[in-house]
């Protein structure tokens, strides 16, 4: 684990320096330390570093799984439902657009692939909605990450974006869900209709905890100013809510992300939640279990399956698809709110960004039996390439987007605050 997260440490730094998104560096340094390099290379070194039975290999993914579920968690923590709400209609025809689009376009990917690609004992029908759900998701952490870096966040295109993917996400963990649960249950009317009641139920739950959360987290604010400040009762309160609601959910047959997701934006809406207290959970996730966990995603990944034509053809199939149907989606979305063509297509390329969000359902997919090694393989690529792509593409369209007099004052607004902060810290 030290070793992983070292690599996954150096070479994130490297991603960052070179401007791309530092989930490509942390899933390489899975990719290196995998069957697709360093098993290659050294199998002796190989067989001594990486353990070989079962039960060992799964305390990675008990360290991994804690990661992954903190950090769903603390990404609804960070969402502002408050900017779906505003932007509307339009944020909800791009997103419909732009899940629909590539959710079926995913389908009928998997319809027309191999059998041989499909794990032995898994469903069919299973693997293909896997799949669409898959194809049909994008990453707001990525592309978070993306407009900050490229100053479009004061942008409407970037609002707009961001407001069309909350949405996205959303759609997609509750898919994820059903189709977890599908995967468990088996494919019968009666389960899913069940998987649907508990999805009701998380729902009704999450509005009845809403007080209870608050109360929790005002006891935990008088504990922590009792011992003298700090925000160590808080994040303990926190942290212990995003693993029961997982519990639960996992319990329910749904996937556990999704309870920790449901909680975070629960808590995240709390009037009694001091933010700037989360701050060291924050960073012992961003900096510790996340590269962590997308280090272990990359040691799953055998890159010489695509040495195989037949294996290389179906990625390449699979990749343009994901890519076409995200783009038109989105395109055709934004076109039907009357957009421009240009604005449409920066919403295409920014809503391709699949980055963490993928990478967490293909392990899903592949802990679940789901995906083959070599779908999950193909699909991790997927993610890799498409949040790769997205800088550029999202650059060469808002070239061609005239900036508005309201967005050089929020600009304007954005740069005083941050000059006003500046002189604080100073």
């Amino acid at each position: 684990m030290a070793l992983l997260l070292l690599l996954a440490l150096v070479l994130g730094e490297l991603a960052s320096r070179l401007r791309l998104p530092p989930i490509v560096g942390e899933l390489c340094a899975g990719v290196l330390a995998g069957p697709s390099v360093l098993a290659q290379l050294s199998p002796e070194l190989s067989d001594w570093l990486l353990p070989r039975s079962a039960a060992q290999f799964h305390l990675l993914d008990a360290a991994g799984q804690i990661g992954v579920l903190l950090l769903v968690g603390l990404t609804g923590i960070s969402m502002d439902l408050g900017l779906a709400r505003r932007y509307g209609a339009t944020a909800a025809r791009v997103s419909i657009a732009g899940i629909v689009i590539p959710l079926s376009l995913g389908v009928l990917t998997g319809l027309a692939l191999p059998d041989s690609l499909v794990p032995d004992g898994a469903d069919r029908s299973t693997f293909v909605l896997f799949l669409g759900v898959a194809m049909g998701v994008s990453a707001i952490p990525v592309l978070a990450k993306t407009l900050m870096d490229m100053n479009l966040l004061q942008r409407d295109i970037g609002q707009l974006t961001l407001s069309a993917v909350l949405i996205d996400d959303i759609v997609g963990w509750l898919l994820l869900s059903v189709v977890s649960a599908m995967a468990t249950t088996g494919v019968r009317a009666g389960e899913v209709a069940l998987s649907f009641g508990y999805l009701g139920l998380v729902i009704v739950c999450a509005v009845v905890a809403y007080p209870l959360v608050g109360k929790a987290l005002r006891l935990a604010d008088a504990s922590d100013r009792r011992a003298g400040g700090g925000g160590g009762t808080t994040i303990a309160v926190v942290t212990t809510l995003l693993l029961l609601s997982s519990a639960a959910t996992q319990a329910m047959k749904l996937e556990a992300v999704f309870g920790a997701l449901v909680a975070g934006m629960v808590i995240g809406r709390s009037p009694a939640l001091d933010h700037a207290k989360l701050g060291p959970l924050r960073g012992v996730v961003r900096a510790v279990f996340a590269p962590l966990f997308f280090a272990t995603a990359g040691l799953r990944m055998d890159l010489t399956a695509l040495g195989r034509p037949k294996v290389l053809l179906v990625g390449v199939s699979v990749l343009a698809a994901a890519v076409v149907g995200k783009f038109l989606g989105a395109y055709l979305g934004a076109r039907l709110s009357r957009l421009g063509r240009w604005e449409a297509a920066a919403l295409g390329a920014g809503m391709n960004a699949r980055g963490v969000i993928e990478v967490i359902i293909a392990m899903v997919g592949l802990r679940l039996g789901v995906l083959s090694p070599e779908m999950y393989t193909i699909i991790i690529l997927v993610a890799i390439v498409t949040s790769l792509m997205a800088p550029p593409v999202l650059r060469a369209c808002m070239a061609r987007v005239e900036t508005t007099p309201e967005e050089l004052r929020r600009a304007e607004r954005a740069h005083s605050v941050r000059l006003r902060e500046a002189d604080e810290v100073a």
